[in-house]
C-alpha cells in the first residue's frame, strides 16, 4: 500500500494519539524536514553552537556569522551567545507560521542561555527578555534549580512562556507546578508552561552510576528506570490537575519516544539518530504510555539505585538539592562542555 508523507510515522502518531513531536537542536534544513514530518515546536540548548560547528556539512554562511559577530563581541561567552541567537533566528522564522496558525499554542522555539550562570536568577531572566526580541514564538528554557525557580517566578509575572527543564525527578516537577499555581493566582498571568522529564539523560546517568558502583541489578530492569519515572510524573500531573504540558526530552534511544506514545504530552528528540530513524523504520503507533512496570521492578530499582529513589519519591529531594542531584549535574556538564567548546572554536578564528 502506498503511503503519502501525511502517513509518515509522526503524522500517524498525531492522528492516532494525543502525543506530539518536537525537534531538538536542528539545522534549518532539519527544521524544514521536521515540520514536514509533523513537528509542532522546537527546542534548543546551550550546546547548539558547538553542535552546528562540529558537523561535517557546516555551511560557509555559518562561519560568516561567526566571524562577523566575533569582531563585535567583548568576550568569548558573548560571542557564543550572539552566534547562538543569530543561528536560531531562522529556525524561529520557520516555526512562526505554526505559532500564528495555532494562536500561540504551537510553533515555539526555545533558547537556554549560558550554563555558567545557571545560579544567577536575575541573569537568566535578563537573557530571556533579550531572546524574546527575536520573535513572538520564543519560549524560555530554564533549569529547575533554586535559582531557576526564582527565574521562573519572574518569567511568569512577565507572561513569558516557559519550558521548565533539567527535571529528573518528581520533586522538581511538583515544585515547578505548585510555584506556577501560586504565582499565576497572585499575578493573573498564565503563560504557556512545559514541564519536562529528561528521560534519556536520566537513564544515561543511572547506567554510568551502575557501572561505577557495580549495582547488582539486571540491565533489563535498569533500562526501564527513566520511563517509569516519566510515567509517574505524567500521571501525578494529570491526577492533581497541575498546570503545564508534560514534555519528554533528552532521548538516548528510540524507546524514549515510543514508550511514551499515548499520553497527552509532547516529546522533543534530535533529528539525527532519532526522528530520522523513526521515520525510516516507521514502527506501528502503539499506546505504551500506560503500560505499568511490574511492582517487583519498581521495588528493585528503589532498593538498589539511590538516584532512582530520589527521583521516584515525592520527598526524594529537597529544593536545595535540585542543582546538585547527580543526573542534573550530568546534564549541566554537557551544556558547559558544549558552550566552552563553541567558545574555543570561535576564539580560534580570531587568531
Amino acid at each position: 500500500m502506498h503511503r503519502s508523507k501525511k502517513d509518515g510515522y509522526f503524522h500517524r502518531v498525531h492522528r492516532l494519539s494525543p502525543t506530539r513531536f518536537w525537534i531538538n537542536n536542528p539545522t534549518p534544513k532539519e527544521a524544514a524536514f521536521s515540520i514536514e514530518a509533523g513537528a509542532v515546536a522546537c527546542t534548543t540548548n546551550p550546546t547548539y553552537v558547538a553542535n552546528q560547528l562540529r558537523r561535517n556539512d557546516v555551511p560557509e554562511a555559518v562561519y560568516q556569522i561567526v566571524d562577523e559577530l566575533n569582531q563585535e563581541a567583548d568576550s568569548n561567552d558573548q560571542a557564543v551567545d550572539r552566534v547562538m541567537q543569530e543561528l536560531i533566528k531562522p529556525i524561529m522564522e520557520q516555526f512562526r507560521s505554526l505559532y500564528e496558525r495555532s494562536s500561540g499554542e504551537a510553533g515555539f522555539v526555545s533558547i537556554q542561555g549560558n550554563p555558567h550562570h545557571d545560579d544567577d536568577a536575575e541573569r537568566i531572566v535578563n537573557e530571556a527578555i533579550e531572546y524574546r526580541k527575536l520573535g513572538r514564538n520564543f519560549i524560555a528554557k530554564v533549569a529547575v534549580t533554586p535559582a531557576g525557580l526564582k527565574a521562573i517566578e519572574a518569567l511568569i509575572e512577565l507572561d513569558i512562556p516557559i519550558i521548565a527543564t533539567e527535571i529528573m525527578g518528581l520533586p522538581q516537577a511538583i515544585a515547578t507546578c505548585e510555584l506556577y499555581n501560586r504565582v499565576s493566582e497572585r499575578s493573573g498571568k498564565r503563560p504557556a508552561l512545559y514541564v519536562t522529564h529528561i528521560t534519556g539523560i536520566f537513564d544515561e546517568y543511572l547506567q554510568r552510576a551502575a557501572e561505577r558502583h557495580s549495582y547488582d541489578i539486571e540491565p533489563d530492569i535498569l533500562f526501564q528506570a527513566g520511563s517509569i519515572v516519566a510515567r509517574r510524573q505524567y500521571v501525578l500531573m494529570q491526577e492533581r490537575g497541575y498546570p503545564g504540558v508534560f514534555l519528554g526530552g533528552g532521548a538516548r534511544g528510540l524507546h524514549h519516544f515510543t514508550e511514551l506514545v499515548g499520553g497527552d504530552l509532547h516529546i522533543t528528540i534530535n533529528w539525527q539518530r532519532a526522528a530520522a530513524e523513526l521515520i525510516k523504520s516507521n514502527p506501528p503507533v502503539i499506546w505504551r504510555m500506560f503500560n505499568p512496570a511490574p511492582e517487583a521492578v519498581v521495588e528493585e530499582l528503589l532498593a538498589k539505585v539511590p538516584a532512582f529513589r530520589s527521583a521516584y519519591c515525592e520527598d526524594g529531594l529537597s529544593a536545595e538539592e535540585f542543582a546538585e542531584f547527580g543526573p542534573v549535574q550530568h546534564f549541566r556538564e554537557m551544556f558547559v562542555q558544549g558552550w566552552d567548546s563553541a567558545a574555543r572554536k570561535i576564539a580560534s578564528r580570531r587568531q
